[in-house]
């Protein structure tokens, strides 16, 4: 196992492979509060090859208690209010909530406004807005990103138009 590990770690060093940081790691739970799963599609392709988003130390969880980030997508519905709250309180302290797409931002909602509660805002404070009708895996890795470097002193902002991820 040690032989193993001492190649990894010559092959990394030969290919120029970026480390990857210690101690920069971001769990993520992500809840579906009522999307059209377009959101989710562009969600699945950051864990693919080309993105690889684990290898930044961001990784998508089960449990909303292993959670830092809070990930909603899709406007609020009537029945996922009370699960949303349940996960949100679940989480340890400090605990961030992202809105991901137009739907979470309140933009464009769809659906009956009976069915619904209306955007992430108007039930959790957002720490991070990410736009797009759904957002492209660089826009959310840009933004996911963002928060493992602006670590605690996270403010409410949206999540940048153009890409600065490197996929190789």
């Amino acid at each position: 196992m040690l032989t193993l590990l001492r190649d990894l770690r010559r092959l990394r060093k030969m290919i120029a492979m970026p480390q990857r940081g210690r101690g920069r790691s971001l769990a993520i739970r992500h809840v579906d509060a009522g999307s059209c799963n377009g959101c989710e599609h562009e969600l699945t392709q950051l864990s693919n090859p080309y993105y690889d988003l684990q290898r930044f130390g961001l990784g998508i969880v089960a449990s909303p208690r292993h959670a830092d980030v809070l990930l909603v997508a899709g406007a609020v519905t009537t029945r996922m209010r009370e699960p949303l709250l349940i996960a949100y309180n679940a989480m340890p302290e400090p605990r961030r909530v992202v809105a991901l797409g137009d739907c979470a931002l309140g933009c464009n909602l769809l659906g009956n406004t009976k069915d619904l509660v209306g955007p992430v805002e108007a039930i959790l404070p957002i720490d991070l807005r990410i736009p797009g009708c759904p957002p492209t895996p660089e826009v959310i890795a840009d933004a996911l990103l963002g928060v493992i470097d602006r670590g605690s002193a996270a403010t409410p902002t949206t999540a940048p138009s153009s890409s600065t991820l490197d996929a190789n």
